[in-house]
């Protein structure tokens, strides 16, 4: 069984070298180049002549699936430039494609390094991304930015980790957030929601609980701090897109009410997710029993 790596990739000459190399185990490379303005092209063409040079479209995934109907091997793995495959990722890959089973596609899990840190909690880890997969069985759909791959059939899940070199900088991570805020408000209203007061609040404020306590970011220190913080931001700022989308209509409503009303249920959660990590850190079980009676 043959294995083509599929890279889209647009001013990346920084760190398109070293995905290349990591992808070097494959029969075949195939790189979509988005109309870079850099060194991005130079740099791919000496390691493939499969190249083919498409619009910077802002749906990624557009280009992506084009890159995957230029494939020959019998199995595809979608990449972008910023990651990597480990040796042992491509041992494992190279193990699975051999065997001929039902199977139609792998879900890869990936370690995210984000401010120079690998980030093991907030949502980030293990982060499966379905990215090996029998070529023509599937595709992205071509929907919003953040999607998976949609395959057909029965799919499994990999062991070892991608690397994936996320946000190196505060400047890279506010960048990439007009594309992102501007593609979930568009998905948000194409699923049909309507724009309420109170999500203000509760889009960053349950965001925030969501990376910081349901998944453990404070385990990432401040790190994990500092990233649910700037996703709680994220979702501020989709909240605020889709109101401008609506013409920043005014709302007759009582503000400091609202503030008040969403305050106290936001204390409320706060109040728990603090009490409960603190009796996940007791472990004298009596102590605990103890101290969720007395909650």
């Amino acid at each position: 069984m043959s294995l083509s790596v599929v890279i889209s990739a647009y001013n990346e000459e920084k760190r398109i070298e070293d995905c290349l190399l990591s992808a070097s185990f494959a029969d075949e490379i195939i790189v979509v180049n988005n109309s870079s303005t850099d060194k991005t092209l130079e740099i791919v063409s000496r390691y493939t002549s499969k190249i083919f040079t498409k619009p910077n479209n802002i749906m990624l995934n557009i280009n992506k699936n084009f890159g995957f109907s230029k494939a020959s091997g019998d199995w595809l793995l979608s990449l972008d430039a910023d990651e990597r495959i480990s040796p042992s990722l491509a041992q494992e890959i190279k193990s699975v494609i051999k065997n001929d089973s039902v199977v139609n596609g792998y879900w890869i899990p990936r370690k995210n390094i984000i401010f120079g840190k690998w980030i093991k909690y907030t949502g980030w880890y293990p982060d499966y991304q379905l990215r090996l997969i029998r070529t023509g069985k599937g595709k992205f759909p071509e929907k919003h930015v953040h999607e998976m791959i949609k395959v057909e059939g029965k799919a499994e899940k990999l062991i070892n980790p991608m690397i994936h070199y996320n946000y190196e900088s505060i400047y890279q991570f506010l960048r990439k957030l007009e594309i992102y805020v501007e593609s979930e408000s568009k998905n948000l209203i194409d699923k049909g929601y309507k724009l309420k007061v109170e999500d203000a609040i509760n889009f960053p404020f349950k965001e925030f609980l969501s990376r910081f306590f349901a998944r453990e970011g404070y385990r990432d220190g401040l790190h994990g701090l500092v990233l649910s913080l700037l996703m709680a931001f994220y979702h501020l700022a989709v909240f605020v897109r889709i109101w401008e989308k609506e013409g920043f209509e005014k709302k007759n409503v009582d503000t400091l009410s609202l503030l008040h009303k969403e305050s106290k249920v936001a204390k409320k959660e706060f109040r728990y997710w603090v009490r409960n990590e603190k009796i996940k850190r007791i472990k004298n079980p009596f102590k605990k029993i103890l101290f969720k009676l007395l909650r």
